[in-house]
């Protein structure tokens, strides 16, 4: 195998996270974290595990991707999501998709078998159906959570952008012991969007980048903020110039502030599997597993540190 030692993070979303979700979101990331670090171990690529982290966090009703899903003005759901190959810059990515449990795995899917790079709704749809993807009922993505706060929503003196601080994109960016690198980001987008929004998860160079000759970058937080200074891509533009992964992620977070008022986090992983987690907004769940040892935190400043076999017995205990 190749000299890199591999390395994971993930993010669960920068927002606001409500005291009685603390612990589930913690739970979900470190346990995406160690799911896509135990892939690299056995020698798997950077996409393989970029993938597995991000499906878990689907599946895990506590973030806003997949199962757990926030709903449009109609009361549906409609899914983003993006994976990205650092080595060839190959990229697959869905936009406004509906009644299936893992966007991501249809993201991969359009990087691996065809010559596109982004399908939407209907034709995101036919593509599933003819990969054989099992359609699920939306119903089943709907959590109470997620309807409740619809409803609030549409009362006539509510505001939306209240609840939007919330945010909870889901994404992960590795490097592996070939030292390739590779993102994945998938959400259902802003509570009560309008029809058809598509917001920075789908677009190449916003929702993430990868790149094997600088690194990989996954982001979360106001999407159309992260599409106006094309924030991923900022950042690896930013580590091209001599930056480390935290200073560029400040960098690029600290000029979407002042330029566009747009509030965020980002998770950074260079060539050198040096990383970084960092955020403009109260909080964001993020976990990290380098050199066997897991790093996790949902505060600024806060960072608690296991070793991945400690972990590993905790999870099996149930957390």
């Amino acid at each position: 195998l190749g000299r890199m030692k591999p390395v994971i993070v993930v993010h669960g979303g920068a927002g606001r996270i409500f005291k009685e979700r603390e612990e589930g979101c913690r739970a979900g990331v470190v346990r995406a974290a160690l799911r896509g670090y135990a892939l690299l171990k056995q020698g798997g690529s950077a996409v393989d595990a970029v993938e597995e982290a991000v499906r878990s966090m689907e599946d895990d009703p506590h973030f806003n991707a997949g199962c757990g899903s926030v709903l449009n003005e109609k009361g549906e759901i409609e899914m983003d999501a993006i994976i990205m190959d650092g080595k060839n810059l190959d990229s697959g990515a869905v936009s406004a998709v509906k009644c299936i449990a893992n966007p991501i795995k249809l993201a991969r899917l359009v990087m691996e078998k065809t010559k596109h790079l982004l399908l939407t709704d209907h034709g995101a749809h036919l593509f599933a159906q003819a990969m054989g993807i099992p359609e699920i009922p939306g119903e089943k993505l709907v959590t109470e959570r997620s309807r409740e706060r619809w409803k609030k929503n549409l009362e006539p003196d509510s505001n939306p952008e209240e609840f939007q601080k919330d945010l909870g994109t889901v994404g992960a960016v590795a490097i592996d012991s070939e030292g390739n690198v590779a993102c994945a980001t998938s959400t259902g987008g802003l509570s009560n969007k309008m029809i058809g929004r598509v917001g920075d998860t789908a677009c190449i160079g916003s929702g993430g980048y990868a790149d094997n000759s600088s690194g990989a970058t996954s982001t979360t937080g106001h999407g159309e903020s992260i599409m106006k200074v094309v924030l991923a891509r900022l950042i690896l533009y930013h580590m091209e110039q001599g930056m480390s992964p935290e200073v560029a992620a400040d960098t690029a977070l600290n000029y979407m502030k002042t330029r566009v008022g747009g509030l965020g986090g980002v998770i950074v992983v260079n060539k050198a599997g040096e990383w970084a987690a960092r955020f403009s907004t109260k909080q964001m769940s993020w976990a990290t597993v380098k050199d066997d040892n897991l790093h996790y935190g949902i505060y600024a400043g806060e960072k608690h540190i296991k070793s991945v076999d400690e972990a590993l017995a905790s999870e099996r205990e149930g957390f």
